[in-house]
């Protein structure tokens, strides 16, 4: 029997919306989530990405009716983590760090082991913080299966087509897309183009959520109905495979002895989704000066204080700048906030060059940046009574309230572009003390 494909809209505003799916007809019971005996001799279990008592609004999990419970397969021995790091309590410089991109791997490498960590804050331990990786990756996983226990993933492809084939469904992922899979749901990673590379944050806090809009109103950023979850679809294979666990920051595996992704049906609210970036509705100033970055907000993971989150995902689409004398492009600041940027496509309109698509850049809390000196000197020229269109790009940023300490291996890397301070040499001074 052919199995469906294809995507229900997740409607993330509260996450508190229910999805049901079956890859075959009646794997689902009615009116109870744990019958005595399911249909087609399947097992029914619990996914909890919440805690049990927390409250409806915000309580996430999902029931599966599967082939075999997860609980089976052999016992986890520990495996080297590769460039995959989980400490960050070495000394972090204030510099602003930037990155060209990852090369592709020349020996046989897929998802997982085409991770390096750049960057990150807090611990999985303490399910605070979160770590930012980068992949890249030249072969499918093959007979081998991957979760983490520390964090959801957020996964932005930059180069090549992703097939995340979870347990819930298959998630389609293409450059300008996002995906998100949730802590602990297993899953492995095809590459349909041969070879693939782009960014990873792992959030070990509270999950990624839609963020309220305020003075916005009811419309605009991010839709819920562009959010899309995977219907049901399952593998019932068996042999050798291989069961990676990433946990307290480390790898472990286990052998298992078919696939894990046997999910013939499912219901809840905890479950893998993809958005596609294209989709986000810009807001903007139409008057003069323009919002702060926060205006630019796809999703993020609210904290203990109010109004403050531990991590924020804004982008930069193409959009209109239509501000009357105006400095159009991103200013000169210093922020509280530590800011991690990637470029998907394109050119960023603050960088004139040296910011390439597959780099990244880190700059940390309260370390200057903006407009290096080209675009300064181009943007103060500029004719602002004339709207300017920002055309084929798209960078991200992922913002953090902790600072975010680059890994050892990512200060030490050849990527690391040493001269990154010399793209603000050429400002000059243009005081002039008398009229």
């Amino acid at each position: 029997m052919s199995q469906p494909t294809g995507y229900q809209s997740a409607y993330l505003s509260g996450f508190g919306n229910e999805f049901a799916t079956e890859a075959l007809p009646g794997a689902l019971p009615q009116h109870r989530n744990s019958p005595q005996r399911v249909a087609y001799g399947l097992y029914a279990e619990q996914l909890s990405g919440t805690a049990f008592t927390a409250p409806r609004s915000h309580n996430r999990r999902s029931w599966l009716y599967r082939i075999r419970p997860a609980a089976v397969h052999g016992a986890f021995a520990a495996i080297d983590a590769g460039r995959i790091a989980s400490r960050f309590d070495t000394p972090a410089p204030p510099d602003q760090l930037r990155w060209s991109p990852l090369p592709m791997p020349e020996a046989p490498t897929d998802f997982i082991d085409g991770w390096v960590t750049m960057a990150g804050n807090g611990s999985a331990q303490a399910m605070t913080g979160c770590a930012i990786h980068l992949y890249a990756a030249n072969r499918s996983m093959q007979g081998r299966y991957f979760y983490s226990a520390d964090g959801e993933l957020l996964v932005v492809p930059q180069q090549g087509r992703l097939a995340i084939h979870t347990e819930l469904g298959l998630l389609d992922v293409e450059p300008h897309e996002i995906a998100v899979i949730p802590r602990g749901l297993r899953f492995r990673v095809a590459l349909p183009d041969g070879q693939a590379r782009g960014y990873i944050c792992e959030n070990f806090g509270a999950l990624l959520q839609l963020p309220d809009l305020g003075p916005i109103g009811a419309n605009g950023l991010a839709n819920p109905r562009d959010f899309l979850t995977p219907v049901a679809r399952y593998e019932d294979l068996e042999g050798d495979f291989e069961l990676v666990a990433k946990f307290c920051g480390g790898l472990w595996r286990a052998e298992i002895k078919h696939s894990p992704l046997d999910v013939v049906a499912w219901h809840g609210n905890y479950a893998p989704y993809k958005y596609d970036l294209r989709h986000f509705n810009t807001i903007g100033s139409v008057s003069y000066d323009h919002p702060d970055p926060s205006i630019f907000l796809v999703l993020h993971a609210p904290s203990d204080t109010p109004g403050v989150s531990t991590l924020d995902f804004v982008i930069f689409p193409p959009r209109w700048l239509a501000g009357e004398d105006t400095f159009r492009p991103p200013w000169f600041h210093r922020n509280v906030s530590s800011e991690f940027m990637g470029l998907i496509h394109g050119a960023y309109d603050a960088k004139a060059d040296g910011f390439n698509p597959g780099g990244s850049s880190l700059h940390n809390c309260m370390s200057g940046h903006g407009p290096d000196a080209a675009t300064f000197d181009k943007a103060s020229a500029a004719d602002t009574a004339q709207p300017h269109k920002v055309r084929d790009t798209m960078a991200f940023m992922f913002e953090t309230r902790n600072v975010l300490v680059p890994t050892p291996s990512a200060l030490a890397s050849p990527q690391r572009q040493g001269d990154y301070q010399r793209c603000w040499a050429g400002i000059g001074k243009h005081f002039r003390p008398t009229p």
